[in-house]
Parts: C-alpha cells; structure tokens; sequence
C-alpha cells in the first residue's frame, strides 16, 4: 500500500497535475483500491471541516496585508533607509537585501512576496555599484525566505492547524532562529567579500544626518510587526485577529503614503485570492487525503515501521531532514509541507521530540528546499524580477546560502533551546 501511495503520488507530480487535483485523485485511488467502502462520501465533510477553522481565516488576512505593503512603495523608502545604515559593510548593499527582507518577511510572512518586493527595489543597483551579479541575487533569493520563518508567517499558522500546535508558541519559536539565520547570512557576504572585495561593489555614500532622516521609514514595517505580534503576546487579539489588525494597519500607511486607490485595492484583492484559492484547495485535498490514509492504516503502519527499525531518535531525525533536503529539490513548499506533516509528526510526538521544535525545524528545510534547484520557487521569483540573463546565475548565487542554512539546521538539531528558549521563558 505504501509503495502504491508513494509511486502514484510521483507519477501525478511527474506529469504535471497541479498539487491539489494529484493529492484528491491519489485519495480516491487509494480508497477505491484499497478500502472496503467508499470515502468520497465523505469529501463535502472534509471539505467544510478543513477549510471552516477561524485560524485559517488569518492566511487570507496575511496575505492580503503582504499584498497592500507590497504596492504601497513602503518596501522601497524602507531599503533606501537600511542602504544608508548598513551599506558600509564588506558587500554594501547586499547586507541591506537581507536586512530588508528580514523587515519585510516580519510583515508580509510570505517569502514570495518578500522576495519579490525587495527583488524589484534591489536588482537595479546591481549595474549602478558593480556588484558581484549572482551573489547579489543569492542573497535576495535566500533574504526572501525568511517571510515563513520570521513571525507573522502563514507557513507556521498552516503548520500550527495541521499538527494541532500553538501558533502563539510557533511564533515565539520563531524569532531567535529567523534573526539568527538572517545575522549567518550577512556573516556568509561578509566573508565572501573579504576573499574576493570585488565582489562587493563600491561603496554608496552616506552621512548620519541622511542616516537619522531616513530612520522614519524604517518605523512604518517594524509598526505593523508590533501591532501584529504584540497584539497577539499582549493577550489583546488571536492570530487572526491580529491579522485584521495587520491589514487595517497596511490600509492606514497606504492612506498616509497616498497610495491608497481602487486600482490599487483590487489589484490586492486579485492577488490575495489567487494565492488563498490554490492554497486552500491544497489543503482540502490533503486533508481528504489524511482522512484515506487514516481509514487504510497506512499512518499507523508508516509509524511502527520507522520505530521498529531500532535506529535512535536522532538517526530517525537525520533521515527525516535528508528526506525533506531530497523532496524539496522536486516540490512545492506548501504541498511539502501538506502531504508530510500529517505523516511524520506523529513519528516526532512518538520519539519524544517537541512539535514546537520540529516546526520551525519545518520552516528551515522547506526554506532550503525554496532556494535548491530544480524547483526552488524563489530562484524564480527572482529571475523574473531581474528579467534578463539565465537562473543559472541565481541557482550559483545561492549556494553560498545553502550551505548556511544547512549549518544553521545543524545547530537547532545540536542546540533546540535555539528555538525553544522564548518559550519556556515566558511559559515558566
């Protein structure tokens, strides 16, 4: 049965059908070949039940804000200021890419989005400072993963429905390993332009009262971080309330940057449902999926056989994170983390393991598997944004990066209190 589900499930991926059909099929077919009556009955259940949770009603909210701050022109007054603060580094503007992504990933919680507003705002500064081309768009490509490790993420909310986790406990969980990846990431430029100092462009000119100016367009994305997370650890909003909050706030800075319209609005709109359709599709037809796959036994059996091969809780780990490294190079980060979770958590839970913990481990691999070739969604997000040359340039320009994120995934597995610490703190 499992070696069905797995060769079907490749097959569907293989010949191009979109995530959400291949995995309602693959449920069908399972059922049909193996279960003694028909659970198609139950699809209209499943359906209502999965997509109904108010926590899901935060991931249109999110996406919604990340759409608004993403044409409301905040994102470029926002690097402008960080060039000016940051830029006097060994690789000048590429520290203020992923310092802005950083900002912007704890507002938008999308890493498409992130990288593509600070894509477009960057790439032309490529030419004007005569940056090393595939490292500056590395550190882009890897900047925008941050948006599902960086509280508000929507990654971490789908995680937290999924597993049955706390979002509260997710996002704190978050915040120490997201800045401590981005800090690794301008550690890994810092590094690379000391080797080769030509790689890092020539300076930009700068001075403290440009410097002091711009530090007001920095307080418009780090406000609506505040009123986003501090609403939700003040006790004052859940996450979806806080979401709403989020998007009133994106709403507000619009109006007072007079980029408030109606083009404007329904272009956000387009986009959010767009983004929210093909995500709640995936999850229904992962959830009915769960609910086959539950029927059938095969979690239960998929579990007894990874614990009854006498490996150690830390060997069952490694081979879960090279799973993910492997299935990353080929899939869609949501559909990844969809068809897994419901499979390997309870194998998690059964090894002792905290599925705090292992979610933002989640977040870290499925940020890698965003930045690896074939199928790596930011290359492409950034490779459209540059609009000329080949993603090969891309694909080079982040495997200083990967490397680092694998250095990073390392040291959660070698030291969890790196996530857990805010946490227990505030739980203690």
């Amino acid at each position: 049965m499992i070696v069905t589900a797995t060769t079907l499930l490749l097959f569907f991926l293989g010949i191009g059908l979109p995530v959400a059909a291949g995995l309602l099929i693959l449920g069908l077919s399972l059922s049909g070949i193996f279960s003694p009556f028909s659970l198609s009955a139950a699809m209209g259940e499943v359906a209502w039940s999965s997509s109904s949770g108010s926590l899901l009603i935060a991931v249109p909210l999110f996406v919604l804000m990340g759409e608004i701050l993403l044409r409301s022109g905040i994102a470029n007054k926002m690097y402008a200021a960080l060039a000016q603060w940051i830029s006097w580094l060994p690789g000048g503007l590429m520290h203020a890419n992923i310092a802005a992504c950083s900002v912007f990933a704890a507002t938008s919680g999308s890493s498409a989005a992130t990288a593509a507003t600070i894509g477009t705002v960057a790439t032309p500064q490529i030419k004007q400072y005569d940056y090393n081309e595939p490292l500056f768009l590395g550190t882009i490509a890897a900047g925008g993963t941050l948006g599902i490790l960086i509280p508000p993420s929507v990654n971490l909310i789908i995680y937290g429905v999924i597993t049955n986790t706390s979002i509260p406990q997710l996002y704190m969980a978050g915040f120490i390993p997201g800045f401590l990846l981005a800090g690794l990431f301008m550690l890994t430029v810092f590094v690379a332009c000391l080797a080769k100092p030509a790689w890092g462009g020539k300076k930009l000119q700068a001075n403290w009262k440009d410097r002091i100016i711009l530090l007001a367009d920095l307080l418009p994305p780090l406000g609506i971080f505040f009123v986003v997370v501090g609403s939700i650890y003040a006790g004052w909003a859940t996450p979806t309330e806080a979401a709403a909050l989020g998007v009133l706030a994106a709403l507000i800075l619009c109006a007072l940057y007079r980029q408030l319209s109606m083009p404007m609005l329904l272009k956000a709109f387009e986009g959010t449902m767009r983004t929210t359709g093909m995500i709640m599709l995936i999850i229904i037809a992962a959830f009915f999926l769960n609910l086959v796959m539950a029927s059938l036994g095969l979690v239960e059996k998929i579990t007894d056989l990874v614990i009854g091969t006498g490996l150690t809780p830390l060997q069952v780990l490694i081979l879960i994170i090279v799973l993910y490294l492997i299935l990353g190079c080929f899939m869609e980060t949501l559909s990844l983390m969809i068809i897994t979770l419901p499979i390997i958590t309870p194998i998690i839970i059964e090894l002792n393991y905290d599925p705090v913990w292992f979610g933002i481990l989640v977040m870290l691999l499925i940020e890698t598997a965003l930045i690896t070739p074939p199928i790596g969604v930011n290359l492409f997000v950034v490779q459209t944004v540059r609009g000329k040359g080949s993603v090969n340039d891309v694909m080079i320009g982040t495997l200083p990066f990967v490397v680092t994120m694998l250095v990073m995934i390392t040291l959660l597995v070698a030291f969890p209190n790196i996530a857990m610490w805010l946490p227990n703190f505030f739980a203690n």
